[in-house]
């Protein structure tokens, strides 16, 4: 990381956190990703180059620590509690965004909407019990971002970049804005479905339920400090 040269507290974090990608790093730890591999999920137009890079400025400003997996392959990723205390500059900053910035289709990663929903968007008590397959797609993505799968299971989820087998209980098929404007809660799901920006088909039961799953705010995971 380069020196802006100035004892300013200002310019000194702004070494660390004006980084390119590093407040959205700091993001996703504050989400609870802990591997390089849902670290990746989460900001998937990034080079694992340079993420790998980024992780280690992070790690040497003592922001982040690291340690090694149970598996023994790959490392563990954890913000030290200068890390956490990121935390309220980085609600502040989405705030601001919030009030003053537009979401336009460029903003409108269907992909990153199901990560975010399955890390920190899920009404536990909504979700099944029984295993439930959802198939996504989204027709105006690229091959690598169209196809996504939501595993349910134990009212829990997890998001699937591939197919899960078995046949899905049922399908979405949308438009990337209006699924978007939908999870962040700028979209009412019925609004959705009559205008074809979404369309879901299955046994009713599922899909009645499937909207209520998704509480569309981050409740972010309670972890103590390390």
């Amino acid at each position: 990381m380069g020196s802006y040269g100035q004892y300013c507290p200002i310019a000194r974090a702004s070494e660390i956190l004006a980084e390119r990608w590093t407040p959205l790093l700091i993001r996703n730890l504050m989400f609870g990703a802990d591997s390089f591999a849902e670290m990746s999920r989460g900001v998937p137009a990034m080079s694992r180059s340079m993420l790998a890079k980024r992780l280690r400025e992070l790690e040497r400003a003592h922001v982040i620590t690291t340690s090694p997996r149970p598996s023994g392959r790959g490392k563990t990723y954890h913000l030290t509690p200068a890390g956490h205390d990121l935390g309220a500059v980085i609600t502040a900053l989405g705030d601001w965004g919030d009030q003053w910035l537009e979401i336009t289709t460029e903003h409108s990663d269907p992909g990153f909407a199901l990560w975010a929903w399955a890390r920190v968007q899920l009404d536990h008590d909504a979700l099944p019990e029984q295993r439930t397959v959802i198939a996504f797609t989204f027709p105006d993505q690229p091959p690598t971002n169209r196809r996504y799968w939501l595993l349910a299971e134990h009212h829990d989820a997890a998001l699937c970049y591939s197919d899960p087998g078995g046949e899905p209980h049922a399908t979405v098929t949308a438009d990337s804005a209006a699924f978007v404007n939908w999870h962040r809660g700028a979209l009412q799901w019925t609004d959705a479905l009559r205008s074809g920006g979404i369309h879901v088909s299955g046994p009713r039961r599922i899909t009645r339920a499937l909207p209520r799953w998704n509480t569309h705010h981050p409740a972010l995971p309670t972890h103590e400090p390390t």
